[in-house]
């Protein structure tokens, strides 16, 4: 653990403030869910809940099984970085955080393809990375909990309507599991 050197009081209703370069740094924005931890030497962890995390292994298979029907590498996100992967640089993305450009199509609430000669969008943040062909996001109740996204080949092929198709019953899919 790493200590902030930051020092905040509990107000009369149990309430404590964290500071604004923490929520940034650990992108944490307004509504987000947190996790408590206790210790027994009397340390309270926060922890950002991901409801897509709990996912990670079933994600896993779905990546998999998405990369052998499809051909293209295949990655699962949470709002916040790379919970599942499959295909070549696998190791590479996995628990990385997503780009700020992945974060605006997932808040756009619509599935994204990419065009010759139109925008990328790279995975990952960071300089190199792979960029995506295809992203939706998955939605439960209207709140965007990730995206499934299939990441550009390198052999100059372009993901066509089929892959857009996958992804968007995969993200359904995975949509409807967290509603049960």
């Amino acid at each position: 653990m790493k200590a902030t050197g930051i020092v905040r009081r509990i107000d009369d209703l149990g309430r404590v403030v964290i500071p604004k370069e923490i929520r940034r740094t650990m992108r944490i924005r307004e509504g987000d869910p947190l996790e408590i931890y206790t210790e027994k030497d009397g340390e309270v962890i926060f922890k950002k809940y991901s409801p897509m995390g709990e996912l990670s292994s079933f994600a896993e298979q779905i990546c998999e099984s998405m990369y052998k029907t499809a051909g293209y590498p295949a990655a699962v996100c949470d709002r916040d970085g790379v919970i599942a992967a499959a295909g070549p640089g696998r190791k590479e993305i996995i628990d990385r955080h997503i780009s700020a450009g992945l974060e605006q199509l997932m808040e756009g609430r619509r599935a994204w393809c990419s065009e010759p000669g139109g925008r990328t969008v790279a995975l990952t943040d960071g300089e190199s990375g792979p960029n995506a062909a295809v992203a939706v996001p998955v939605l439960t109740e209207g709140d965007v909990l990730g995206c499934v996204v299939f990441l550009e080949r390198g052999d100059g092929v372009r993901a066509t309507d089929v892959e857009l198709k996958l992804a968007t019953t995969v993200a359904g899919f995975l949509g409807r599991q967290m509603e049960a």
